[in-house]
């Protein structure tokens, strides 16, 4: 599994010099209070993750993968491992970066609202990325991409739609009553969630026929 998740490593430094100039790019943003720094978090991670599965899918690799012993559960495995190494990496460059802009544009860091800020963007990062995964080893990643562009829109819509008749009130108390168990409760959900998705990806990726 080690080489599994040594292959998408290596996919991933080829982007590297991209995320370098979008890193330098959204830090002069969020200098100038254009931008919150955390969105570089769920923004780098999606378009990471996704050219991953564009090059497995390029370069056949998944066929190949099938010679090789226990691959197919250690092939899932190691990509949701290496999302796991790859969010943890661009959080800690995130939050040292909020830390610089803080110290720069108000003379002090506000420590406690970086760390809640980072760990919604990381929890909103895990959700859409555990979601897209069993749809992407499903139907492949071209038809993939299409598919959650729908799903994305309507459940935008039905939000929309609902957030007319919704009484938000309620949902501002009911956030206000778990805030001191917020942390606790996000980092619960989010490996629930992402433990859910490898078993259903993990699932769908032994049935699959080459």
């Amino acid at each position: 599994m080690i080489g599994f998740i040594k292959k998408d490593i290596a996919m991933i430094k080829s982007n590297f010099k991209l995320l370098g100039i979008l890193f330098i790019a959204f830090t002069i943003m969020g200098l100038f209070g254009k931008m919150d720094i955390s969105f570089i978090l769920a923004f780098m991670s999606v378009m990471i993750m996704i050219s991953t599965f564009s090059y497995d899918n390029y370069n056949k690799w998944d066929a190949y993968a099938l010679t090789l012993p226990n691959s197919r559960k250690n092939n899932v495995k190691s990509k949701y491992i290496t999302t796991i190494l790859m969010i943890l990496i661009v959080s800690i460059i995130t939050i040292i970066l909020s830390f610089i802009i803080s110290y720069i544009n108000v003379k002090t860091i506000n420590y406690e609202q970086i760390f809640i800020s980072m760990l919604d963007t990381i929890f909103g990062t895990l959700l859409v990325l555990s979601f897209m995964y069993p749809i992407i080893y499903k139907f492949g990643i071209e038809k993939a991409r299409i598919g959650i562009f729908f799903i994305v829109f309507l459940l935008v819509a039905i939000g929309g739609f609902l957030s007319q008749y919704l009484d938000l009130s309620l949902i501002t108390k009911l956030l206000l009553s778990i805030e001191n168990y917020l942390a606790l409760i996000l980092i619960i959900l989010s490996i629930i969630i992402v433990y859910v998705s490898y078993k259903i990806s993990e699932r769908i990726f032994n049935k699959k026929e080459f």
